[in-house]
């Protein structure tokens, strides 16, 4: 079955995606007032209520209403050690007495974060005043032969200037924690050069020149003490604010990669993005930054972190309302339908549904960590499911594919996965009135360009059905869950704001009737059937001497035989295959 592409997504206009100057923190109407249609976004963000933000069903596209009430975090007054830490932070004020070394070490940026909030973390990143990482890893090593103990290897992360990357990392092993050794650093940037001058600075220069406010702050090893050379960072973190030390724009520009770590903390702490943050990010400038200056690497990292986090819906509508979804999922030159940019709304909105549809059969249905990611890169690239561009040689690619490698630089085995589900899509929504009603798989066999054997229709679903997961294998659910969405309408076009959360319990509820019809077919793990006659049995019946595509014909045909007759032998699966083709040859 070909799903049309929703015409609500596109319109005539070859408009470029930020033509259409939206204020992202205001209220504003489209001069096209049939471009959208806006959906109610519901967040829950840990244990803060928010003000309940909404693409607005109306004539008109109002913004979103980003969460902007003031918090009231709960920061501890001192940083506890866990005993692990206790011990590694021990030791590397060993090394110094031990050298007589007068460095100040200190815990940078994320861990001292978390340590305030109560929260567990191993992610250890240790500040250097007066020497270089890669010197100070082969100073405990030195310590390390001193006392006997085994040595460890030392890795460096060189710098790349081009890519935002100014500064050397050196990272070794210590009581089973990887430690990264950093140097205090200071950026001059020169008028004509986007790539800083680095030297050795002080504390507070390095705090200055670090994204956040809240990952501005310092542990001191060496005094055991917090430090905010900011003189706020600990104040926004009690108000739940995401500030840039300097002036954002600047900072955006000096690595433009910031833009989307803030994005990713104000979602994951549920804070608040300043208003001259917010101004700063959607900047023509800042945005061409991201799209050039940063590596697609970094950009597909931070954004996986994001759909990975605990707040992926409300990360995805920061991008949307800032204007950054085309500087981050840029699109191939030309695609087909070509108008494709005005849809990004729409992106988000499928992605609420699918992430609280999550939530909600998260405990009968367990999804893997990365069954629940892709199900939400899904989602969220729905709207592209039937676009395509062509490459050099003319081939026809999905849009989702080049999303996938070009834009983000992730894993090839996660398009082929998204795009498996979309097609699993289109089958699903043909197949799930189907195994509903158990009538109409004769239209269903059309839709699918699938002739099916002649058995009786309960074992003609369980073909149907068993061919799907085949192609699916484990994100069968998750595909299913997609296709909820859109069955037995586009839950994106429903105007009953009062009504929205009864129809996602409903939808829950046909999930589950879907799901247990899929099993009491006994069809869990039918990806893994193995052939009850293999290639070679079937040229010796057909009396064959080579394979090709009349081979690859009957090993369809014959798992099909086998989907419908799940207790059949071998032998009766080779002698039904001897009577289809003497029927057929007495025909011919």
């Amino acid at each position: 079955m070909k799903l049309p592409i929703n015409p609500r997504l596109f319109t005539s206009s070859s408009k470029s995606p930020h033509s259409l100057s939206l204020n992202p923190f205001k209220f504003s109407s489209l001069s096209k007032p049939s471009l959208l249609h806006t959906y109610n976004l519901k967040l829950r963000i840990h244990s803060y209520s928010y003000t309940r933000f909404c693409f607005f069903r109306s004539a008109s596209v109002q913004a979103t209403i980003m969460p902007t009430s003031p918090l009231s975090v709960h920061v501890k007054d001192q940083i506890e050690l866990t005993p692990k830490e206790k011990q590694i932070f021990d030791r590397l004020l060993q090394v110094l007495l031990h050298f007589n070394l007068r460095t100040q070490l200190r815990v940078a940026g994320g861990w001292v974060r978390d340590k305030l909030l109560g929260k567990e973390c191993y992610d250890i990143d240790v500040a250097l005043d007066d020497m270089l990482g890669r010197e100070f890893c082969e100073k405990v090593n030195e310590y390390l032969s001193s006392t006997g103990e085994e040595t460890q290897g030392i890795g460096v992360i060189q710098c790349n200037p081009d890519q935002s990357k100014h500064l050397e990392t050196a990272r070794m092993r210590l009581f089973d924690v990887w430690i990264d050794f950093v140097n205090l650093r200071s950026e001059d940037y020169s008028e004509n050069s986007r790539i800083p001058t680095m030297r050795f600075g002080t504390a507070e220069e390095d705090a200055y020149r670090r994204d956040l406010t809240i990952n501005s702050l310092f542990y001191n090893i060496n005094t055991s003490s917090v430090e905010d050379f900011t003189r706020r960072g600990i104040e926004d973190l009690k108000s739940g604010k995401i500030v840039t030390p300097l002036p954002p724009k600047q900072t955006f520009l000096d690595d433009p990669l910031r833009v989307l770590r803030a994005i990713r903390f104000g979602a994951r702490f549920g804070f608040v993005l300043d208003e001259e943050l917010k101004i700063a990010a959607a900047d023509n400038d800042v945005r061409a930054a991201i799209s050039d200056k940063i590596s697609r690497e970094r950009i597909g990292k931070e954004i996986d972190l994001m759909i990975s986090g605990n707040q992926p819906v409300l990360a995805m509508t920061y991008i949307s309302e800032l204007q950054l979804f085309w500087a981050v999922f840029s699109l191939p030159p030309e695609t087909e339908p070509s108008t494709l940019e005005e849809c990004e709304r729409f992106c988000v909105a499928y992605m609420d549904p699918t992430w609280r549809f999550l939530q909600l059969i998260g405990s009968s249905s367990s999804f893997t960590d990365d069954q629940r990611r892709l199900c939400l890169y899904a989602a969220l690239f729905l709207p592209f499911r039937n676009a395509f561009y062509r490459d050099k040689k003319g081939k026809q690619i999905p849009v989702v594919s080049y999303i996938f490698r070009s834009s983000l630089k992730l894993k090839s085995s996660d398009a082929e996965t998204v795009i498996s589900m979309h097609v699993a899509v289109e089958k699903f929504l043909s197949l799930i009135p189907s195994i509903m009603s158990k009538e109409n798989l004769q239209t269903l066999e059309v839709d699918w360009k699938t002739e099916t054997l002649d058995v009786p229709i309960a074992s003609k679903l369980r073909i149907l059905s068993g061919l799907i997961l085949r192609e699916i294998k484990d994100f069968w659910r998750a595909a299913l869950v997609l296709s909820l969405l859109l069955h037995p309408h586009d839950i994106c076009s429903s105007t009953n704001l009062s009504n929205e959360d009864t129809e996602l319990n409903e939808r829950g509820e046909l999930f589950s009737r879907v799901e247990n019809a899929i099993l009491e077919m006994g069809l869990e793990k039918v990806w893994e059937l193995k052939p009850l006659v293999n290639g070679k049995d079937i040229m010796s019946v057909l009396q064959l001497k080579s394979g090709g595509p009349v081979v690859k014909e009957w090993q369809q045909k014959l798992l099909e035989w086998q989907l419908a007759h799940p207790s059949g032998s071998a032998e009766e699966c080779v002698d039904w295959m001897g009577q289809t083709q003497s029927k057929r040859a007495r025909t011919e």
